[in-house]
């Protein structure tokens, strides 16, 4: 039986597939001294640089947000590691500054946004992790009714659900049976995390 994939969840339990990622949250950018702790070492055991991003509903200043944020995609780049996203209410800078890096790809996580910015996105080679905020929002309910499931993660962030009612949330949006979701998104994991063909850490 294919297992589940839990792209960025704050409750590691083992019973599926987590993917480990290390990161500053934006939300921490104006500490003093947080700059100096994005080295090369900080990911020395990760899968992906993040979550790191912009989030300009927070209230903490832009530009220190932004100076983080590259420092990440500094390490990421320079690493090849993929990078787990954080974006709200800043889709534009955020597709902006990532024109200018070269990524393995990057993973919007708990997106909420539009099936226009979905489309835009996915056309970059960018992935879409969504999860239980999703029915919320009607458009991005029509979001992931629009993306290729070749392009999508589940997730259950902070939340405390299962990740399994965040699979069948999608089955329901998209019409599709538990096992091809289940692997689908197992391949999605493994086309990015498994270059090399070992998964036995995963």
């Amino acid at each position: 039986m294919c297992p589940f994939v839990d792209i960025h969840t704050h409750r590691f339990t083992g019973c599926c597939i987590e993917l480990r990622a290390r990161g500053i949250h934006p939300w921490q950018a104006a500490d003093q001294n947080v700059e100096f702790a994005v080295t090369d070492a900080m990911f020395a055991d990760a899968d992906a640089v993040g979550e790191t991003g912009l989030d300009f509903a927070c209230g903490v200043d832009r530009v220190a947000q932004e100076r983080l944020f590259r420092l990440h995609l500094d390490a990421a780049q320079r690493l090849c590691l993929p990078v787990v996203l954080h974006c709200v209410r800043a889709f534009e800078p955020v597709m902006n500054i990532l024109r200018e890096y070269r990524l393995r790809t990057a993973i919007f996580h708990g997106f909420i946004g539009s099936e226009q910015q979905a489309a835009r996105a996915v056309g970059r080679g960018y992935y879409l992790s969504f999860g239980p905020a999703t029915t919320r929002s009607p458009r991005t309910v029509a979001a992931l009714r629009s993306v290729p499931l070749e392009r999508i993660f589940a997730e259950t962030d902070d939340t405390g659900a299962d990740i399994a009612d965040v699979y069948e949330m999608i089955c329901r949006v998209r019409g599709v049976e538990m096992e091809t979701l289940k692997e689908r998104l197992a391949q999605n994991y493994y086309d990015i995390f498994d270059k090399d063909g070992d998964n036995e850490r995963k």
